[in-house]
């Protein structure tokens, strides 16, 4: 028993990927789109207010009229899609969850939006196609591995035509320090958000350099379960380093994608890349 726990609780090699795609499970899929369409949680996606506010910024931003192709990386539900689609973007959204993708395609024929939504890995992506602009919004680029993380931008890059920009954000070595490592577990007898039937969660949070891990170890009577969350976060200096190693320049910088002023506090970082 001892053995197996401290397999269970033992802290993991950098970036250790989850080898189960839960994103697709059906009972995870369904209480994380929950997560995404809850306007006042901001677990998943950022609340209402400041998505109408972020969507407004980009829009000035990078107006219609410039810049009218528009790829949002991670789409989601098509929280930000369907808000871009309103003020005059050809929207393309692109995320790897089935459900996720099937509500926001739902969601914009019920309300006559046209919305180009694509079920795709954006890792392994080749659209043959370029936009003016692209998007990927709340700290995703900060979950994926340095590898990972040099395809994202080389794909990015290669989908916008020359002067096409690219808005992302990240979270800041701010941040970074107020992350706290610990060990919890809690007992869930009616299922919770990793699967509808009973189970222990065992978690750790750990701290690496400049890299944080979410760990959560799922023993049912059946199995265990891991799923590994990474967050990478990034000075102003190294954001600009893998920008510039795809070909793009910095051409703007903000406290995050509503456009709050940048300062050394501050706990995001959004910048604005051209090819």
């Amino acid at each position: 028993m001892y053995k197996n726990l401290y397999s269970i609780l033992k802290k993991p090699p950098l970036y250790t990927k989850t080898g189960i795609p839960f994103w697709d499970d059906e009972h995870i899929s369904g209480e994380m789109l929950k997560a995404h369409l809850d306007p006042d949680f901001e677990g998943a996606s950022r609340k209402l207010p400041f998505i109408e506010k972020s969507v407004g910024w980009i829009g000035e931003l990078a107006p219609v009229r410039d810049y009218r192709r528009l790829i949002d990386f991670g789409c989601g539900p098509g929280l930000y899609g369907e808000r871009f689609a309103r003020i005059g973007y050809e929207v393309t959204g692109v995320d790897m969850s089935r459900r996720s993708i099937a509500y926001a395609e739902r969601s914009a024929r019920e309300k006559g939006l046209d919305i180009r939504y694509l079920r795709k890995n954006y890792l392994q992506m080749d659209l043959g196609e370029t936009f003016d602009f692209a998007t990927m919004i709340y700290c995703d680029y900060g979950a994926l591995s340095t590898g990972d993380r040099a395809v994202l931008m080389n794909t990015v890059y290669n989908h916008l035509r020359p002067g096409g920009r690219f808005l992302l954000d990240v979270f800041t070595m701010a941040k970074y320090e107020l992350f706290e490592e610990a060990q919890t577990w809690e007992v869930f007898e009616n299922g919770g958000f990793w699967s509808g039937r009973p189970y222990v969660e065992f978690d750790g949070h750990y701290k690496y350099p400049g890299v944080t891990l979410e760990h959560a170890a799922i023993v049912s009577d059946q199995e265990v379960r891991n799923y590994y969350i990474w967050n990478t976060y990034f000075s102003r200096e190294g954001l600009t380093r893998e920008a510039e190693a795809a070909g793009f320049q910095v051409c703007g910088l903000f406290g995050d994608v509503a456009g709050a002023p940048y300062g050394g506090d501050s706990q995001t970082m959004a910048v604005l890349l051209e090819k």
